[in-house]
Formats: C-alpha cells, sequence, structure tokens
C-alpha cells in the first residue's frame, strides 16, 4: 500500500513491514476498540437524550400556574394539590404549577393580578374576586353522595357539656380565617340565626386554617369552633364531636379571569368532567388528591353562589 505525502513521494505504510498474521490481530483488536468506546447507535441515542425533567425542545408544555387558598398549612397543601397538577399535566397540553400565598387574600391577588391563571377558591373568595376583576367560575367539585355541596360543621371536644348552639352562651369560639365560608361566614349566620352573638363569647379569634381550629378544640385551647366538614370528620376520631351542621353550600369553584385563554378553559373543564368516580382505575389515581375533589365535577356557573351572595353582602 502507498500513499502520497506532501512531497510527492511515495509513502509506504509500516503495516505492509509487519506479518499478515500481525496485521489481522491488530486490525481486528483496533475494530473492538472501537465498537466498545463507541457502543452501538441505540446507546449512543440514549446517552445523548436530555434528563426527562428538563426541557426537550418543542414538547414542553406551556406552564399554568395554578392558585389555591390557604385551607390547611403548606405541607398538607402540597400533598394533597400537587397530585391535581400532575392529573391535569397528563391530561391537558398544559404544565400546572401549584402556587401558594399565606393568606386567603393572597389566592385572589394572584388571580386577579395575572400571577396565576386559575385557581381553587372558597365561596366567599371566589365572590370577593368576582367583585374584584370579573372571576369566573368553571367547576366545582361533587361529594361523595354525587352532589355540589359541602357543610360547615361546628365542633367541640367529646366529653364537653355543651349540647347545643345556645350552650355556647360564654364560651370561647374559634373560627378559620375571616374568609372561610365554612370557617367563619356561614357559621357566624347560624350563630346569630340562634341569638347568639360575637360579644356573647368570652373569646373569639380567627385562625388560619381550617386544621389549626380543630387542633384548638382539641387541644382545649378553645371550647367550640368552625369547620370544613372533610375537617371535622378527620378528627372526630381523634377526640371531637358534631355539635352542628350547616345546610348545604355550593361546593368550592375552579375559577379564572374574564380574559383566560378559551383553549386552557376547554382543557381544563374536558379533563376534569370526564373524571368518574366509580372507575376503581380513577379511584387509585384519586386516592392522594384532597378528598374535597375524589367524586367527580360538575359545571359551575355564577348564580349558583346566590344563597351564600346574601350572607356574603352582610358580613363584607
Amino acid at each position: 500500500m502507498a500513499i502520497s505525502n506532501n512531497s510527492g513521494k511515495n509513502y509506504q505504510s509500516p503495516l505492509l513491514r509487519l506479518p499478515m498474521r500481525v496485521v489481522k490481530n491488530l486490525l481486528l483488536f483496533i475494530g473492538l476498540l472501537t465498537l466498545f468506546s463507541c457502543g452501538s447507535p441505540e446507546s449512543q441515542q440514549k446517552s445523548e437524550r436530555p434528563p426527562l425533567n428538563k426541557p426537550q425542545g418543542n414538547v414542553e408544555k406551556p406552564v399554568v400556574y395554578f392558585g389555591v387558598i390557604t385551607r390547611y398549612n403548606p405541607r398538607i397543601m402540597y400533598e394533597e394539590y400537587q397530585p391535581i397538577m400532575d392529573y391535569l399535566t397528563e391530561n391537558t397540553p398544559y404544565r400546572f404549577e401549584l402556587k401558594l400565598g399565606k393568606t386567603y387574600e393572597d389566592a385572589v391577588e394572584y388571580l386577579c393580578n395575572g400571577i396565576v391563571d386559575i385557581a381553587s377558591l372558597g365561596v366567599i373568595t371566589y365572590l370577593e374576586a368576582h367583585e374584584k376583576c370579573g372571576a369566573i367560575p368553571i367547576v366545582r367539585p361533587m361529594n361523595k353522595d354525587g352532589e355540589p355541596y359541602y357543610h360547615s360543621i361546628i365542633v367541640v371536644r367529646e366529653n364537653s357539656p355543651i349540647k347545643s348552639l345556645q350552650d355556647l352562651k360564654g364560651h370561647s369560639f374559634a373560627f378559620a380565617s375571616e374568609h372561610s365560608t365554612s370557617g367563619y361566614f356561614i357559621p357566624r349566620y347560624y350563630l346569630e340565626k340562634s341569638g347568639l352573638k360575637l360579644q356573647d363569647f368570652s373569646k373569639v379569634e380567627n385562625l388560619k386554617h381550617h386544621d389549626s381550629v380543630a387542633k384548638a378544640v382539641l387541644s382545649g385551647r378553645f371550647d367550640a369552633g368552625s369547620v370544613k366538614d372533610i375537617i371535622a370528620l378527620r378528627y372526630i376520631a381523634k377526640g371531637l364531636k358534631i355539635l352542628y351542621i350547616s345546610d348545604p353550600i355550593p361546593s368550592v369553584p375552579f375559577v379564572v379571569r374574564p380574559d383566560c385563554d378559551k383553549k386552557l378553559i376547554t382543557a381544563v373543564k374536558e379533563a376534569l368532567l370526564k373524571i368518574n368516580p366509580k372507575d376503581p382505575v380513577q379511584q387509585q389515581k384519586m386516592v392522594k388528591w384532597n378528598e374535597e375533589f375524589r367524586y367527580g365535577f360538575v359545571e359551575a356557573k355564577d348564580t349558583d353562589y346566590d344563597p351564600v351572595r346574601r350572607i356574603f353582602e352582610k358580613y363584607h
């Protein structure tokens, strides 16, 4: 084998001066070395793939920020609401990220100021957002009986001598946030209907979360308190008992601003309305969801909340 070098003279490869057996073995060794260093085309392709948690070109979904009122402490909020974000990400063309504020007011501000695109609000905070920026309800959850309602519950300790709302006079009472529907507005309405005003209690305080109210009553810090039904049921086994149950309250809505992208609204509604809580496969997927959202959804409209609107106008 002769190759021409830059000077124009013929150049003989050193390989030709070696015995043929040695040349064959050397070429075989070089071939094997190349194979193992480069790998197969498939292994090369795998090594070039980016990690799953990094954007992959045009397949990255647009991010939708989802706000929620601070019903519980942040740890519980992330544990019980992140699975819903994952479901929406899997079932829509968007990637949903949870964005929590520190107060009920933050959730309204985040929605109205465009910091979040959609939010799960309470009934009162929805009415506040509707008043502030024209927020629109799109869906609301059903309860385990297949109805789009929930209840406000007044709880006491299981060994409490308090037997009726009238017995609460002279005792201490814990409400949830002053922006809470079932933790403040509704129980205050029923307490006044029974003849009790705030000044009739020995002490009244608004606590930040519903579970904070339940714990405060359980510990003896307060004689009674008001919480939403799913919290009351969690704490009955821990030593609380139900003193009073409200009439049905329209369930809490998922809401958007009037200028929200119609494609986003349609995608969210389709993903949530197709949930069948009786399907065992879907039940398994929802087992880690907040209990309020495990039983399917129905469409929501502003007039659904007219009964609470009258109470809102009275105490707001």
